[in-house]
C-alpha cells in the first residue's frame, strides 16, 4: 500500500508540474493533473490539502532536485553557472514554474530563503579567503551569477519558451553556455594584486 501511495503522490507532482508550469496556479485544473496522473482528484486534497499546497509542494520538489543535480561550490562560480544553464536549457518548464511563483505566491519560500542564504554565507568565506573578487556585496555576486545563468532561458524563443520545434541548436546553446561561463569569471575573478 505504501508503494501505491508513493507512486501515486509522484505520478501527481510529475502531472502537477507540467500543469502549473503551463498554467500557473490561478489557470491550473485539479481536473487535468488528476486526469494525468491517472489519480482521483479526492487524493490530491488527502495528500496536499489544495491546490496551493500542491503547488508549493511541487516547487519544494523541483528544488530540491536542483540542488541535487547542481550542487553549488562557491569556490567555483563559473562552472555552477554553466551546471545550472545546462539544468534550466534541460528542464525549460522549471524557469516557467519559478515565474509563477514569483507572480502568484510571492513572499512564500522559506526553503528558498535559507538556501539562499546559505550560499550567500558560502561566497562571502570564498571572497574572504581571497578566491572571489571581494568588492561587490556576497548577495548581489550571487544573484548576478543565478540571473547570468539563468538569461538565456527567458530569452525571445529561448529554452523556456516552451515551444519544442524552435529549440536552440546545439553550437547555439554551447556559445550561450560559454558566454555565461566568461561572464561569471570576469565577475567572480580576485582583482590582479
Amino acid at each position: 500500500m505504501a508503494r501505491d501511495s508513493s507512486a501515486t503522490k509522484a505520478r501527481l507532482l510529475d502531472a502537477a508540474f507540467a500543469e502549473f508550469a503551463a498554467y500557473g496556479i490561478a489557470g491550473a485544473r485539479v481536473d487535468r493533473i488528476a486526469e494525468a496522473a491517472q489519480a482521483n482528484k479526492r487524493l490530491i486534497y488527502v495528500y496536499y490539502g489544495n491546490k496551493e499546497q500542491l503547488f508549493d509542494a511541487v516547487l519544494q520538489r523541483a528544488l530540491e532536485t536542483g540542488s541535487e543535480s547542481v550542487p553549488f561550490d562557491a569556490e567555483d562560480l563559473p562552472r555552477y553557472a554553466g551546471s545550472v544553464f545546462d539544468h534550466l536549457v534541460a528542464r525549460p518548464d522549471l524557469m516557467r514554474l519559478v515565474q509563477w511563483k514569483q507572480l502568484e505566491r510571492p513572499g512564500r519560500g522559506d526553503a528558498e530563503a535559507e538556501s539562499y542564504r546559505a550560499k550567500i554565507a558560502a561566497v562571502e568565506r570564498a571572497q574572504r579567503a581571497g578566491l572571489i573578487d571581494p568588492a561587490l556585496d556576497p548577495a548581489d555576486l550571487l544573484t548576478l551569477v543565478v540571473g547570468l545563468a539563468q538569461a538565456w532561458t527567458g530569452a525571445v524563443g529561448g529554452p523556456a519558451a516552451g515551444v519544442p520545434e524552435a529549440a536552440w541548436p546545439k553550437e547555439r546553446l554551447a556559445r550561450h553556455r560559454e558566454a555565461v561561463i566568461e561572464s561569471v569569471r570576469r565577475v567572480t575573478r580576485p582583482a590582479e594584486p
